[in-house]
């Protein structure tokens, strides 16, 4: 459903962010803002800090950010519209009636109608498990070891034999064979009518985020192909984005996340304890997976399977993850094959002994690609080292190359300076595009890094929405055009345009966004720490600086991009002008 902008406002007008956290955590007055110890991670020491006087709230510790409506959204697992009713009903808010076009309408109506015939299938499969018709499912799960209780939180469930019955009951529930077939539970064809995808399986309910199923994995019972089938792709489901099990590890409070290969594997760990699994979805790892992942966490553990396929599964999922800015370590699961079969043998207590001594994934690369080589014959070993040279050379930042460059020399015992000349001689050869590596590699470097030029972009916005009596002063200096990043800029352009009218509504402008990474993002704006400036002269030179790095920051934007694009040289003079005008001028605080 579409909300106006004077909605929201209102709807977040009425409901304060201090009294509306309040009801899940604990919060305590420290100076202008509440803080407590965050929900969305675990911590001892507080760093969550709810701005009253802005509305919204931010975590230094994990980075979550936004507003009275995010953090419903991410507390509670409710949808943008799931959160706004329910505030406009807390606060007495009448809504307007439904103001969508014909064509979203239909279109949110269709993927509503999508999502039901999922969740009574999932209700009709958990219903046949538990009747005398699932004996054979039921029989299967018992002797993987899957409590009831397990079983009943996954809501695990069988297809019968003769697999149609799920269409008479889905038609008896009043969906029309288009919504069956689309759905992704069966096919149509015009001598068979609709024919269920899934016979004689036991089913596991894919979930998404919010818990709605979306999609199911079926493992065949008996001799059949495939051993596990999934359901297609769909307008609710995609497989690349979607990973089963996070709607319960993504509340679990754990410090990493555990990915695995498969269900079972996700299920044994959760069964044992380990909440934070999850796993793809009958496909290999995506990026898509790992951006998602990146919303939750900075680190993952491997706990994929310890053959071959594993382990090339797992180098590949190394690199996506590490071009997506995530860490990432592998879990020893030898002498066993997966996570199931591990946790049945050695236990839980074994299990999180091998998470605490996970290897580094570059150095488990790294050992897994000694094992192609003679090391005890002086060609292979100069073969191995050449090939390592390359995969140092991946690491652009130059501390992250030479703390991992020493790692191995010390480990090989190779001359560290001979390692460096041919990781040099790798890149320059164009064995990898190293030290000058993909765009997504280095987005991954500057997540992680402490970027000194957004930086002062993010102070100074913080100050304004501090002290929005501050921008008459400063805007013959600064515009929109002088917050280069792609995030920031019409966050910048919409708060200035606002603070010139008098109406800057920092949690506002939170909430128009759709993305919860952005948001945290956005959030980041607007509750940027400067510390140890106390006197009145500090502050004043600290705001010159501030506006110096943001404007010497515009210019070398504008200037880098002037030799073929006219309105960037137009950009560039006009901020060698205000750059040099700002130089000479001091900026009084009241």
């Amino acid at each position: 459903m579409y909300f106006s902008e004077e909605i929201i406002a209102e709807v977040q007008q009425k409901n304060d962010i201090v009294d509306v956290i309040s009801q899940y955590v604990h919060l305590q007055k420290k100076g202008s803002n509440y803080t407590c110890c965050c929900p969305f991670h675990n911590e001892k020491t507080p760093s969550f800090s709810v701005n009253q006087a802005r509305q919204i709230y931010k975590c230094f510790g994990c980075g979550e950010g936004g507003s009275v409506i995010t953090f419903l959204q991410k507390y509670e697992n409710m949808t943008f519209p799931e959160a706004i009713k329910f505030l406009a009903e807390r606060a007495g808010v009448a809504l307007p009636e439904e103001t969508n076009s014909k064509a979203n309408r239909a279109r949110e109506n269709r993927r509503a109608r999508l999502l039901e015939v999922n969740k009574e299938a999932a209700k009709y499969y958990y219903y046949i498990l538990r009747s005398s018709r699932g004996d054979v499912g039921m029989d299967y799960l018992e002797r993987r070891g899957l409590t009831e209780e397990t079983r009943n939180q996954f809501g695990l469930g069988y297809a019968t034999v003769s697999g149609n019955d799920i269409v008479a009951y889905l038609k008896s529930k009043g969906f029309k064979d288009e919504e069956i077939r689309d759905s992704g539970l069966a096919s149509f064809s015009e001598q068979k009518g609709l024919s269920s995808k899934f016979w004689n399986r036991v089913m596991f309910p894919i979930q998404d985020s919010n818990h709605r199923v979306i999609g199911f994995g079926g493992r065949v019972m008996g001799e059949g192909e495939p051993k596990y089938l999934n359901s297609p792709e769909t307008e609710i489901f995609d497989k690349s984005r979607n990973l089963y099990g996070l709607n319960f590890a993504r509340t679990s409070r754990k410090k990493n996340f555990i990915l695995c290969e498969g269900y079972m594997d996700v299920i044994a760990l959760h069964q044992a304890g380990f909440n934070q699994a999850v796993a793809s979805l009958g496909t290999a790892f995506t990026s898509g997976q790992a951006n998602l992942l990146r919303r939750y966490t900075t680190d993952v553990l491997l706990a994929y399977d310890s053959d071959g396929a594993g382990t090339k599964a797992a180098i590949r999922a190394i690199q996506i993850l590490r071009e997506t800015g995530l860490y990432s370590k592998v879990i020893n699961m030898k002498p066993y094959k997966d996570p199931d079969e591990f946790i049945k043998n050695l236990g839980a207590e074994e299990f999180q002994k091998r998470i605490d001594e996970a290897e580094n994934s570059f150095l488990f690369r790294v050992r897994i690609a000694e094992q192609n080589y003679d090391m005890q014959d002086a060609d292979g070993r100069t073969r191995f080292y050449k090939e390592v040279a390359g995969m140092l050379s991946e690491f652009a930042d130059e501390i992250e190359r030479e703390n991992y460059l020493t790692a191995v020399a010390n480990q090989y015992g190779v001359s560290r300076d001979g390692l460096r000349e041919q990781v040099v001689k790798s890149a320059m050869r164009g064995e990898v595009k190293a030290l000058q590596r993909p765009q997504s590699a280095m987005g991954a470097d500057k997540a992680r890094a402490d970027d000194s030029k957004l930086k002062p972009q993010q102070l100074l916005l913080t100050w304004l929405a501090e002290e929005p009596e501050l921008y008459s002063r400063i805007k013959p200096y600064i515009t929109a055009e002088d917050f280069t990043d792609e995030l920031y800029k019409p966050v910048a352009k919409r708060f200035l345009a606002d603070l010139e009218v008098g109406n800057a509504n920092p949690a506002l402008l939170i909430s128009l966004i759709e993305d919860p990474e952005e948001q945290s993002k956005i959030s980041a704006l607007f509750t940027t720490r400067l510390d140890g400036i106390e006197t009145k002269e500090e502050r004043q030179k600290a705001l010159h600086d501030i506006l110096m790095k943001v404007k010497t920051n515009s210019y070398e934007y504008y200037k880098a991009q002037s030799g073929t694009d006219i309105d960037a040289m137009r950009k560039m003079i006009e901020g060698k002008k205000a750059l040099q005008e700002l130089a000479k001028t001091h900026i009084f605080l009241e």
